[in-house]
Order: C-alpha cells, then structure tokens, then sequence
C-alpha cells in the first residue's frame, strides 16, 4: 500500500470516529430525575406527554411547549395549553390514548399519577422522567433538565436562573422577620393540609412562617378540626378550598377564640401559583409574605 493512500485511509478513519462521536454526543440526552433515575433519550424530545398540569408549565416556560402532544385536564397554563389534546387526568389517564400518541418522551408527576399505570407505561419502553419537586430550588433543576432534555438549554437556564435570582431576593427579605405560625388548609371536606415536606411548607418558611403541621408524615394529610384548635395558628391560608367553597371563612368563625379568627388573619391565595411547582409559585410566595407580614 503506497504512503499516499495510507495517509488517506488513516485521514478518512479519523474523520468517521470524529463524525460519529459528534453525532452521538448530540443524539444521547441523559439526566438524572426527582425519583433518582437516569433517563436516557436517542435524541432530543419532539413528542411528549405531560401527566401533570404544572409539568405542562413547566415544559412551556422551556420553551418545549410546542413538543407536547398531549396532557391531562386543568393544564391550562398559558393559554396555549387549554388547546393541547387531553389523555385523561394526572390521577386516571387513558394508556391506549398515550400510546396512540407515539411518544418519545412522558414527563409524569411520581406522587400523583397512579403508579400501576405508569409501570405499565415504563414496560413499553417509552422514557419517563419523573418531576417531583419538593424544595423550590427544585423548580429551577427541572426547567434545566427538561431544558436539555428538550435541546431548549438556552432559554431553560435563562428562565431558571431569573428564578434563583428571584428566590433569592425574597429569602433575604424575610430572613430576620418575626416567626408567625400558618395552618394552609388544602381542601374543607375532609380537612387536609400540608406536611413540611410539601413545596408549600418551603413557601410558608421563605416568608418567615412556621407550618403548624409540618412534623405529619404523609405529603398531604388529612387532620380534624379539634387539630387545628389545638395548634391554635395565627395565619389561617385557603387555596383550592377557598376557590371551591365560598363559605369556607364562615366554618372558621364558628371558633372565634382561634388566634387567626380573633384577629382576622384568613387569608386566600390563588392555587394556581402556589399549589403548582413552577415559575409562578414565586408570584404565589409574594402573596402570602405581604399576607403575613400584615400580621407581624
């Protein structure tokens, strides 16, 4: 074999290895999710499913919005996603339908989504990250690793780093501010709440309040009535219950020896941006700061 054509053939092999390492270093998509699993995809997501209306957000403040293929009922955030197919609800979603749809990638809600049905999604080998946020900051990893999981890495980062900013600025306001206690009830019949463990518990502690229920176990507990008598909270705070029931401030003042009866303290905050682990639950924190702070 002359030099010349050696040359070649060891020019052309170095340009294949370099062509293919390129391609697949592109093509492979790997992160870790909030369930501690490493989710591989052969390419950038194109075809997703959302099983959760915050997972929906999310995937929008990505820039991936156009990516979904479908989602379940209350994704109604932006307004881009009221029109996006429905698989069912993040509690009882239709696995034919989700198939159906060819996905290449399923973003699912592992504390909410029934976890049979999701195993039976996992055995057909379609990829499924799970978004569990609990911590706030968690809000900021998600928009990154969907972000890359997207190729949407840019305006992730950039979304997610305004986030951390705000986050911030809000910590160091209420850092030093008087502890006030807070009893956030989630729903009136029956009566439940949120653990410490929740992201709303995390909001409550960013504005210097103290969850009174923040030892229970279970992420979203129910407790009685004669609970929260004994807690006796200063702050009594309403989502979805009060966006359901408008009688729900008239159950409370049946006690008028409640601390936040007697002085007034029942306090509304849309669900929307502070049940939800997205962007928007920094508009929902700035809400019920101001709440409590009308009440140091």
């Amino acid at each position: 074999m002359s030099r010349r054509r050696s040359v070649f053939l060891h020019l052309s092999l170095l340009l294949l290895v370099v062509f293919f390492v390129a391609n697949r270093s592109y093509a492979d998509v790997s992160v870790v999710d909030d369930a501690g699993r490493t989710v591989t995809l052969v390419a950038p997501a194109q075809r997703i499913i959302s099983l959760a209306p915050h997972v929906t957000e999310l995937l929008y403040a990505t820039g991936a919005g156009k990516y979904i293929v479908g989602t379940v009922s209350y994704s109604d955030y932006p307004a881009a996603a009221k029109k996006l197919p429905r698989v069912g609800s993040y509690n009882a979603f239709d696995l034919e339908a989700i198939v159906a749809l060819q996905p290449d990638l399923i973003v699912a809600w592992q504390s909410a989504n029934p976890a049979a049905a999701l195993e039976k999604l996992q055995a057909l080998s379609i990829p499924v990250f799970f978004s569990e946020p609990r911590r706030l900051e968690d809000v900021a990893t998600n928009l990154e690793r969907l972000g890359k999981l997207t190729a949407n890495e840019v305006t992730a980062n950039t979304v997610s780093a305004t986030f951390r900013r705000k986050l911030a600025g809000l910590r160091s306001k209420y850092r030093s501010a008087r502890e006030v206690s807070v009893f956030y009830q989630v729903w009136h019949q029956p009566l439940m709440t949120i653990s410490g463990e929740h992201i709303i518990s995390q909001v409550i502690g960013l504005c210097g309040g103290r969850n009174v229920f923040a030892s229970l176990s279970t992420l979203a507990p129910k407790i009685s009535l004669e609970a929260v008598l004994r807690k006796d909270p200063e702050v009594i705070v309403a989502g979805n219950s009060a966006l359901n029931y408008s009688g729900w401030k008239d159950d409370w003042r049946r006690w008028p020896a409640l601390r936040a009866v007697k002085n007034d303290h029942l306090f509304y905050v849309n669900p929307d941006i502070i049940q939800r682990h997205t962007p928007r639950i920094l508009q929902g924190a700035g809400v019920l700061c101001k709440q409590i702070e009308t009440v140091r």
